[in-house]
């Protein structure tokens, strides 16, 4: 019997987070925001619907408004910086202690993302070599972590766990190619001093790391009053200071493992010992300065790099990532024309190149790999689990839509490229979860 005081706010709050500590329930809602936005954008109030997020929000301070964007701008350079921040703190755990970290084990993941970005850029250009749409090559480049790591958890223990690492890994290099696209590539102009500005504070953060500055509210402060203000205003995209403000973040412990034990056995006897407050529901005044030790310890001995990843990832994937997909997925399909649909090549383009390009690239890349020698196959990988990957891989949703808002600037253009993300990645998430649920059950059988 538990001694755990319940309160009737837990029958709320557990169901709810025993749903959000489920690997697949980030891709559930990120479906779910999906469907709500495609109904949304072909119901009667379609209109109000994309209206709502013209809108434009600013400051004003004596007089004058400064950074006026609208609600679609807001979701896309603000919110989203909060999601590629995340994306950087995965990135450089990963490179620091992770499956990055080891060169022989990186390189197969790293080969896979490099032709699973390679081969679906070329198959749109070579669909879409010239005029306005060749600037959509980066939109098939990209995987959705969420949805393709959800899809994966559906089929529980008839994955083998080295499949889940080698997605993980292979998305993380995957959203690193992406970052570095939108950086060098979707870039508008620049302001050189903003730009400036920004680099002098992310050079401060970088400088507090070494120093062994720990706080929070530190890199907070400097990161997006500093960094991801500045960033915005010249012209960089925002996103770009997210990452390159996440790698600032401490990645170490400031005690190490066996003298946290020591000092939390040490803290623990002192508790048994102290005085206890039998008489009210409140600590005595030792019991609370020796728990506030066991806090400090505790703080010492997590990196904030994880302590930031491990509050954030709800956040993101539960609020931000749903939030723009409602903000960006909405097509209206009832009033789409036939001939202005295929008025160009760039619906072709992104759902061959995802769904062609992903698999050809991720397999045939990591097949190559694999034949040279370079590194081996993962325990329980095969050519057949692999190919399923590969279509996994092919789910471009929030990366692809991200990169479409970019891309171009005609409306035309960004819904014929919608349609072919939705369509490649439906169709990419069925096959690639038949073709790894069959080898589950043969590999069980």
């Amino acid at each position: 019997m538990s001694n755990q005081r319940s309160y009737p706010i837990d029958k709320v709050v557990r169901p709810i987070q025993k749903f959000i500590q489920q690997e697949k329930s980030g891709g559930l809602v990120l479906g779910i925001s999906v469907i709500v936005a495609l109904i949304l954008a072909n119901s009667p109030w379609h209109n109000e619907y994309h209206h709502f997020f013209e809108h434009e929000l600013g400051f004003r301070f004596d007089g004058k408004t400064y950074l006026e964007y609208s609600i679609h701008h807001w979701i896309n350079d603000g919110l989203m910086a909060i999601f590629f921040f995340v994306v950087g703190l995965e990135l450089k755990r990963e490179i620091v202690a992770g499956e990055l970290s080891n060169p022989r084990k990186a390189m197969l993941p790293i080969f896979a993302a490099l032709g699973g970005m390679l081969v679906p850029a070329l198959i749109y250009f070579g669909f879409n070599s010239s005029g306005d749409v060749n600037s959509g090559w980066g939109i098939p480049m990209a995987t959705d972590i969420a949805f393709a790591l959800g899809v994966l958890y559906l089929l529980g223990n008839r994955i083998p766990l080295a499949l889940k690492v080698f997605l993980t890994a292979l998305a993380i290099v995957d959203d690193l190619g992406a970052v570095l696209v939108i950086a060098f590539f979707y870039t508008s102009d620049i302001s050189v001093m903003n730009l400036a500005i920004g680099l002098i504070f992310l050079l401060v953060m970088y400088i507090g790391n070494k120093m062994g500055v720990r706080s929070i509210i530190f890199y907070a402060l400097l990161g997006i009053g500093g960094v991801w203000t500045a960033f915005l205003l010249s012209g960089v995209h925002a996103t770009i200071a997210s990452v390159l403000a996440a790698f600032t973040i401490p990645a170490d412990v400031k005690i190490k493992e066996n003298v946290f034990i020591a000092r939390i056995k040490k803290h623990l006897a002192q508790f048994s010992n102290a005085d206890p407050n039998d008489q009210t529901p409140t600590l005595t005044n030792e019991q609370l300065h020796i728990l506030e030790k066991v806090n400090m310890d505790t703080d010492k001995a997590i990196p904030p790099l994880q302590k930031l990843e491990h509050a954030m990832h709800p956040f993101v994937t539960f609020v931000i990532i749903p939030v723009f997909a409602l903000a960006n997925a909405g097509v209206s399909v009832l009033d789409i024309d036939m001939n202005e649909l295929f008025s160009t090549n760039v619906a072709v383009g992104v759902a061959l190149g995802l769904l062609i390009g992903k698999v050809l690239g991720v397999v045939g890349f990591t097949w190559l790999c694999v034949k040279m020698k370079i590194a081996p196959f993962p325990d329980g990988m095969n050519i057949k689990n692999l190919l399923g990957i590969g279509l996994l891989a092919s789910i471009g949703f929030t990366m692809s839509l991200f990169i479409t808002q970019l891309a171009f600037t005609h409306e035309a253009y960004r819904v014929q490229a919608k349609i072919g993300i939705f369509v490649a990645s439906i169709i990419g998430g069925i096959l690639g979860y038949i073709v790894l649920s069959r080898q589950g059950k043969k590999q069980q059988t």
